[in-house]
């Protein structure tokens, strides 16, 4: 072992146990420790965990951090389970010795957290959908607004597509969230040019878009005229 990593870690005051890298075997009984094993070292003497009295912990492995941290708390007596690292030449934590009912004691209030949050996260996903809702009723009466002649069907068709989540259309845009006249009209415009037009036609005829949309641009112009009479 470094000693004087070893020096460090034990005078964090924290009980040290070893996952040895190398076979040793225990000062006081005898016994093999193979690689892997736990080991305690005490004023330079290697004991294994029975002679160590911490044979009753359970090995906790790190990575759950709110899992550690509960079974520590609820556990008399824990121990800090580190291994050398030769490639970057220190001791690392791998875990804690800590006792197994601490552990399901942690779990348990780990999972009621669980719970808790994915409540909160449904109420929060539908905070937002109730507001995704009220967002397009507006946008649909500023369309009818605007267009006062436009089949209220219509109008919800228009906004329902215009403000489809993460689709990158006008809807979402900040002039439309401002309900700005400028997005109402293009997402009006697209509506018409597809539903009332020939313009998918000429499309899947081979026509460049911006020739089709030349194409029906008169009678875009005159269907969206239409539904602007009040």
């Amino acid at each position: 072992m470094e000693a004087h990593d070893r020096t460090e870690i034990e005078s964090s005051g924290e009980i040290v146990v070893f996952s040895i890298l190398k076979p040793s075997a225990c000062a006081e009984c005898g016994a093999e420790l193979w690689k892997g094993r736990f080991l305690r070292m005490e004023k330079g003497t290697p004991l294994c965990l029975e002679c160590a009295d911490l044979d009753h912990l359970v090995f906790l492995p790190r990575g759950d951090t709110a899992l550690t941290r509960r079974s520590r708390k609820y556990s008399t007596l824990s121990a800090v389970v580190v291994r050398f690292s030769r490639s970057r030449k220190r001791y690392e934590r791998q875990g804690l010795l800590v006792e197994s009912g601490a552990i399901e004691r942690a779990q348990e209030e780990c999972l009621n957290d669980e719970k808790k949050r994915r409540i909160a996260q449904e109420k929060a996903a539908l905070v937002r959908e109730q507001a995704d809702h009220q967002y397009v009723a507006q946008f649909t009466e500023s369309i009818r607004s605007r267009y006062p002649d436009c089949p209220a069907g219509e109008a919800e068709a228009i906004a329902k597509h215009a403000c489809e989540k993460y689709s990158g259309r006008v809807g979402r845009s900040a002039g439309a969230k401002s309900f700005d006249a400028t997005a109402i009209d293009l997402a009006v415009k697209a509506h018409v040019r597809h539903a009332h037009t020939e313009y998918d036609r000429l499309l899947s005829q081979g026509w460049e878009r911006s020739e089709a949309r030349s194409g029906v641009s008169g009678r875009v112009t005159e269907i969206m005229k239409q539904w602007r009479r009040a």
